[in-house]
């Protein structure tokens, strides 16, 4: 009979380092290695005040996106801006750099693909405001008025899965959603209603509760899906 418990015993404890038991290497090798670039958007017309990137807030999102679904190994962005100094990497190459430039890059960081892109609508619409002067979907879209109004925002994402030793644009995904409702239409401004994002930082809590941060939730969550969806165009 003990002999008995004591085979039962092992075989459990075998189980249960068996479930235990981490990815192998040998499959955590075969995540293709990403690194995305800071999202271009020269096409949206400029409301806000200040120096603040979207591009870099929304590139933020979408790689931390990628790593909790862990379908990709993610380079740490600090890494990337490190590099891109190194190389003199001008904002204007963000979404579509040279065959040289990601060649570079691909190669100084160890990783076979680059996500660039665009964000092509990034913006607030308030009738009741009237601000003008909106560069995109015909209405007036602008910050409009920081504070709780009822507003809608729209938001989209373009962006390409480039093979740095190629140039070969592997996969290409888009985001667009909208927010609509009473609440903040950007918020974390003094409240004096000047166009700025004042003190908050895309990517933060306090700019997903807005209207234009859930805007842009969507939209990342939309795109990082579609690429998920098309890891297999990848070479491994």
């Amino acid at each position: 009979m003990r002999t008995v418990l004591r085979s039962m015993v092992a075989a459990g404890v075998v189980a249960l380092s068996v479930v235990a038991m981490p990815m192998p290497v040998e499959a955590q090798s075969k995540r293709p290695t990403v690194a995305v670039l800071d999202l271009d958007f020269g096409s949206v017309q400029q409301w806000w005040s200040g120096n603040w990137d979207i591009g870099k807030g929304v590139a933020d999102m979408i790689v931390d996106e990628l790593v909790n679904d862990g379908s990709f190994r993610m380079i740490e962005r600090k890494r990337l801006d490190a590099i891109l100094a190194e190389q003199n990497f001008s904002n204007s190459d963000r979404a579509d750099p040279s065959a040289a430039d990601m060649a570079k890059i691909g190669k100084a960081l160890g990783v076979q693909y680059l996500l660039v892109g665009s964000i092509t609508k990034f913006g607030t619409e308030n009738k009741s405001v009237g601000v003008g002067g909106g560069g995109w979907g015909g209405g007036n879209f602008g910050l409009g008025k920081v504070g709780t109004s009822k507003g809608k925002a729209t938001v989209a994402l373009t962006v390409r899965m480039i093979d740095s030793s190629t140039g070969e644009i592997m996969i290409s995904a888009k985001g667009q959603a909208e927010s609509s409702r009473s609440g903040l239409l950007l918020g974390g401004g003094g409240g004096s209603g000047a166009a700025g994002f004042g003190d908050i930082q895309i990517g933060s809590s306090d700019f997903r509760e807005t209207i234009l941060g859930e805007a842009t939730e969507k939209a990342v969550t939309q795109v990082t899906t579609n690429l998920v969806a098309k890891k297999g165009n990848l070479q491994e």
